[in-house]
């Protein structure tokens, strides 16, 4: 079966859609100045915009998968999400811990979601 890339670059492709599903590469935010409210609200962003891009939208996430830098900020982060999600349409997620490749990034999610 045909896997559909997009944004291909050398190291990676922030999108592949294989038999209906969408997978995503980890997002994260361009203006690093904002804090976890504003970097959680920029990559949710992006993921609208490729979701979108992919014919699909936040209600059809099959998975999320939240990595920020620092567990005290959790609730930052749970308060742009809780804005963001749709009552009833919350996706399973995990939210882990862990150092992210630049230390300005406070948070990176990665989704897993189904096409329309």
């Amino acid at each position: 079966m045909k896997v559909d890339r997009f944004h291909v670059g050398p190291r990676l492709s922030e999108m592949a859609i294989h038999h209906g599903t969408v997978y995503l590469a980890g997002q994260i935010a361009e203006d690093v100045s904002q804090d976890m409210v504003g970097q959680t609200k920029q990559v949710l962003a992006a993921i609208d915009r490729l979701l979108e891009e992919a014919g699909t939208d936040k209600t059809r996430i099959l998975f999320a998968q939240v990595v920020i830098t620092d567990m005290r900020l959790f609730a930052d982060m749970n308060q742009a999400w809780e804005a963001w999600v749709v009552a009833g349409h919350t996706p399973p997620r995990a939210t882990i811990q862990a150092a992210l490749a630049s230390p300005k990034h406070l948070v990176e999610i990665i989704v897993t979601a189904a096409q329309k």
